[in-house]
């Protein structure tokens, strides 16, 4: 990891999606609200009355500073295309609203529960829900599935995470270096926030998708992750992307072959069907 993970972080996803997203013909709804905001969830794909639907939550990376629920528009409208009801969701961050990283944490907690609370409403299989996200947005999402309290235990039934941050501190003789996080999560220790010293049997099955030249997010912490799931015998698959740097999953070659690894998933789980190609 670097020593300035934020300012890293933010560099990298902050000005490629514009804020406040922009999606045409799209519904939203509030799933909560704090204070004077009211946080969005945007929804692709119908629901067929009878026919629950496995839904999936999309959460922006922008280093807990900044970013777009933009950034995953075209992985939500691919995953509504195959059957589900996908989301992309917004969430406080420190530059728009002054909170520190445990505020997102909150709030990813909180997109998870009003979606399995409202899921007969809107669709949903309430047994089906999958929690994404790519880089500080796969944090959230892997708080989801490992951090218990922060306002609910409710826990997604899968998880896909690219080029996630997922370990904060030292673990297992792997050493986070002191890269400079502790002021900014909000948090008195950054093994609390730290999605890898949570894993337990609650933590469902995860896809990690990850470069071998990331130096924002360094392979290793996420192999500490992954190592960490198979010692609580918890499905965890890490595909390993050689030359890939951060952020590569929403870039040319590499966009498909990681969306056709996240379907893959899905359909080995048996949410999704697998693609006809007769």
């Amino acid at each position: 990891m670097l020593r300035f993970l934020f300012l890293i972080l933010f560099t990298a996803h902050a000005t490629a999606f514009t804020y406040p997203p922009e999606f045409a013909g799209v519904r939203s709804e509030v799933y909560r609200t704090v204070g004077d905001t009211e946080l969005r969830l945007w929804f692709f794909g119908k629901a067929e009355e009878g026919h629950p639907k496995p839904a999936i939550v999309f959460f922006f990376g922008g280093g807990w500073n900044s970013g777009s629920p933009a950034q995953f528009e075209r992985q939500a409208k691919h995953f509504a295309e195959r059957g589900m009801i996908a989301m992309v969701a917004d969430y406080r961050v420190k530059s728009r609203n002054q909170t520190p990283a445990v505020e997102c944490v909150k709030d990813g907690k909180a997109a998870i529960a009003w979606v399995r609370k409202h899921a007969k409403r809107l669709g949903i299989h309430p047994e089906r829900i999958a929690a994404a996200g790519g880089s500080a947005g796969g944090h959230v999402a892997a708080t989801t599935g490992t951090l218990t309290g922060f306002g609910s235990d409710e826990r997604p039934n899968a998880m896909i995470l690219f080029n996630p941050v997922l370990t904060l501190a030292d673990l297992d003789g792997w050493k986070a270096k002191g890269f400079g996080v502790k002021g900014r999560l909000g948090v008195g220790k950054a093994e609390d926030l730290s999605p890898s010293h949570h894993i337990g049997t609650h933590t469902p099955p995860t896809l990690i998708l990850h470069g071998d030249k990331d130096t924002t997010v360094l392979l290793s912490s996420v192999q500490v992750f992954e190592a960490r799931m198979k010692k609580e015998s918890r499905p965890c698959k890490l595909v390993v992307y050689p030359g890939a740097g951060h952020g590569f999953f929403n870039r040319g070659q590499t966009y498909d072959e990681t969306l056709a690894e996240a379907d893959q998933f899905l359909v080995d789980l048996g949410w999704i069907k697998p693609v006809d190609t007769n």
